[in-house]
């Protein structure tokens, strides 16, 4: 049962990452068919972020409430349907609507599936988890590329994602009895004390120290990751085809970068997977930002600098009930997904205005000030808690 259990979040976690590419992939074809600006697709990712982060707030209440299983089967239903309903849009305006539940059912798997694991299963797991949110991410391009290559078009391409989604929701509702079974092994149950307000939960020793950190995060990843090509190009000298093959290294160095971190994890621990992240992190910033032109050395900064992003965000995860206590891990991962949503919807944009306004050049030295920011309060957490 258990590794039956385990078969199955592997899974939901690579639902996790399926419906994460998806707009990306198809907005080139979306947007002109809906006859509005390229630019209006940053308005969808702003309302699925909103909904992101509000079930992640709720993430503690609903998981107390309902288990982490139902949380997790009715967020995939929740995403499922959303995708569902953008393959019969036809307008602009239908996209926001069904934006809204799709960011409410993506934050909530995502904080009660990360708390399950964190509470009940070793940490190689959480970082062999999190290579499978990649391996989602990855897939769901090439879904999107068949449906539009072969003449079906970008609604069919969120149909058959929805497909996928909906066969899933089926085994996690059939699983139900194993989820509360597993919970009922294990001792310290969050189910024995109440759900915690944000202002109970930010007064926690330490609190305000993870969530800088995961907000630093975010924001270096989620900037490396945007910013990358236009980098590789603007600054460093490379034609776009080959700058877009070349910064898709970064998310490569991650997905690679977990899954072998998943065979030391257990052994090292999570506070020193993420100070080796961090060094790493360091060295591939430094590559990065060399004034080389049109070498392969920056391009090799970024493989490395996804490498030591990998641990990181598992690691922090993780440590969250070692850190805060089993009770109240749940309140204390919402809050921290939440601030993870808040640092990869805003920092993009802000070294996009300063790419614009000053120059692109300062990509590396933006994504340093995180680094520097994450290495100083990951260890003044580790001294608090």
């Amino acid at each position: 049962m258990y590794s039956l259990l385990l078969t199955i979040i592997y899974i939901a976690f690579i639902s996790l990452g399926l419906p994460d590419s998806l707009l990306g992939s198809a907005w080139p074809v979306m947007y002109g068919q809906l006859g509005v600006p390229i630019s209006y697709a940053g308005i969808i990712t702003m309302i699925i972020a909103c909904g992101t982060v509000i079930s992640s707030l709720l993430s503690d209440r609903l998981t107390r409430r309902l288990g982490a299983g139902l949380v997790t089967a009715i967020s995939v239903l929740m995403t499922a349907v959303a995708l569902y309903g953008f393959s019969v849009s036809g307008s602009y305006y239908m996209l926001c609507v069904w934006a809204v539940p799709y960011g409410l059912g993506a934050g909530a798997v995502d904080a009660a599936l990360n708390n399950y694991v964190a509470l009940h299963y070793a940490s190689r797991h959480m970082s062999w988890l999190h290579c499978f949110w990649g391996v989602g991410a990855a897939l769901s391009p090439y879904i999107m590329g068949y449906s539009l290559t072969r003449g079906y078009g970008w609604n069919n391409g969120y149909l058959l994602v929805s497909v996928i989604q909906i066969v899933l929701t089926a085994i996690l509702f059939i699983s139900l009895p194993l989820w509360k079974r597993k919970d009922d092994k294990k001792t310290g149950s969050t189910k024995q004390s109440k759900a915690l307000s944000l202002t109970d939960i930010i007064k926690i020793r330490g609190v305000k120290l993870v969530l800088i950190t995961f907000f630093s995060y975010c924001a270096l990843e989620s900037t490396a990751g945007l910013w990358a090509s236009s980098y590789l190009v603007e600054f460093r000298g490379f034609n776009a085809e080959m700058a877009a093959r070349l910064a898709s290294l970064f998310y490569l160095g991650i997905t690679v970068g977990r899954f072998l971190s998943g065979f030391i994890a257990d052994k090292l621990g999570d506070r020193a997977l993420i100070r080796y992240g961090l060094i790493v992190i360091f060295m591939g910033i430094i590559l990065i930002g060399l004034p080389i032109s049109g070498s392969i050395i920056a391009p090799m900064g970024l493989v490395i600098t996804g490498l030591g992003c990998a641990p990181i965000y598992p690691s922090v995860i993780h440590a969250t009930p070692a850190n805060f206590g089993e009770d109240k891990s749940q309140a204390v991962i919402g809050v921290q997904m939440a601030s993870a949503y808040v640092g990869t919807t805003l920092m993009p944009p802000v070294f996009g205005f300063i790419a614009d306004k000053i120059n692109i050049g300062l990509y590396p030295l933006y994504l340093l000030l995180f680094a520097i920011i994450m290495i100083i309060m990951s260890e003044r957490l580790n001294a608090t808690v």
